[in-house]
C-alpha cells in the first residue's frame, strides 16, 4: 500500500485535449478514446480487480463522455467526466488511507464486519460514479446518479462480493454518493471522504476547457487561479492540505466550495486547510471583464 505519509500533489495540467480556436476548445473527446483510470491498488486485489473491469467498460465511459457534453460543452462548466472522477477517486483514497493510518474505522468495518480494503472498494466506486448522473441532466444529477448507479455496481462487482455482501458494499456507494450533493450530509467515512474529495478536484487544469473556450466566470477564473493542492500527513491533524494560488481569485474555490463540502462531511476535526498566495505579485487572470 501506498505509505500515506508521502505527500500526494493533485496538479492536472487539463487531462483533456483543447482545440486553438474557442469554437472547438469545449469539444469533448470522441467516444472511442476512453482514459485509463489508474488508482494505487497494489495491495487490494479486489480493488485491482475492480479497476480492471472500469477500465474494460465501455457502456460506463461512455456515461463519462455524456457527462461532460452535458457540463462542458453544452453548460460551459468545469469538467464532470473520466479526468475529473479519476482524480476526485484517487483524492478520497488518499483522504480515506490517511484518516486509517491515525486510528478512524470506516463504517463498513464497524458496521458491517468487512474490511479496510472493501471501504477502499466502496470509496473509490463512489468517486468514479457520483457524476454519471450529470449524462442525464445538470439539475438534480445526484439523484439521476442513484437511478444509473445500481445496475452498474452489480455488473462490476459481480464475482467480486456475493450475497448479502453484494448489497451491503452497494449500499454504501450509494450512501457516498447522494452525501455528495449540496446539502449531503454523509453518516459514513468513506462517504464523508468523497465528499471532500470532489471539492477538492479544484486545481486549474479542471477549468482549462471553460476557461480557454472564453467562459470567464467565478467558477472557471476561481479554479484558474489555483496552481497546487498537495495532501499529506499533519502535525496537528491526520491530513493537512496546503493550497498554492496564484490570484486570490482562488479564495473563492475554498469559501465557496471547499469550506461547504468540509462542513457536514464529518472530518472537520480530522482536517486542516492551509492556502498560500505564491509571488511577489498576484497573476492576471482576465484583462477586461465586461457584463
Amino acid at each position: 500500500m501506498t505509505d500515506p505519509s508521502d505527500p500526494v500533489e493533485v496538479e492536472i495540467e487539463g487531462g483533456l485535449e483543447v482545440a486553438d480556436s474557442p469554437a472547438e476548445a469545449a469539444v469533448t473527446p470522441p467516444l472511442e478514446r476512453p482514459i485509463q483510470i489508474k488508482i494505487p491498488s497494489r495491495h487490494n486485489e479486489r480493488l485491482g480487480h475492480v479497476i480492471e473491469r472500469v477500465n474494460a467498460d465501455r457502456s460506463l465511459h461512455a456515461m463519462w463522455r455524456c457527462a461532460n457534453i452535458n457540463a462542458v460543452d453544452r453548460l460551459g462548466m468545469s469538467d464532470h467526466g473520466p479526468v475529473h472522477v479519476q482524480i476526485v477517486a484517487n483524492i478520497a483514497l488518499r483522504l480515506l488511507r490517511l484518516l486509517v493510518s491515525a486510528g478512524l474505522a470506516p463504517s463498513a468495518v464497524v458496521h458491517h464486519g468487512l474490511t479496510v480494503q472493501d471501504a477502499e472498494v466502496i470509496a473509490v466506486l463512489a468517486a468514479l460514479l457520483h457524476d454519471i448522473g450529470m449524462s442525464i441532466h445538470r439539475d438534480d444529477h445526484e439523484r439521476f446518479s442513484l437511478i444509473l448507479a445500481p445496475p452498474k455496481l452489480r455488473e462490476l462487482l459481480d464475482g467480486v462480493y456475493q450475497e448479502p455482501y453484494l448489497t451491503v458494499v452497494v449500499s454504501e456507494v450509494l450512501h457516498a454518493i447522494i452525501s455528495h450533493r449540496s446539502d449531503g450530509r454523509p453518516k459514513t467515512l468513506e462517504a464523508g471522504v468523497v465528499r471532500v474529495a470532489d471539492a477538492l478536484d479544484m486545481a486549474k487544469g479542471r477549468s482549462r476547457i471553460p476557461f480557454e473556450a472564453g467562459q470567464v466566470n467565478i467558477h472557471s477564473v476561481s479554479a484558474a487561479a489555483i496552481d497546487k493542492v498537495t495532501i499529506t500527513r499533519g502535525e496537528r491533524k491526520p491530513v493537512l492540505i496546503e493550497i498554492q494560488m496564484s490570484n486570490s481569485a482562488g479564495i473563492f474555490q475554498l469559501d465557496e466550495l471547499l469550506k461547504e463540502k468540509l462542513n457536514g462531511s464529518g472530518l472537520e476535526e480530522h482536517v486542516e486547510v492551509s492556502a498560500t498566495i505564491e509571488g511577489e505579485t498576484e497573476r492576471s487572470l482576465v484583462n477586461i471583464f465586461r457584463l
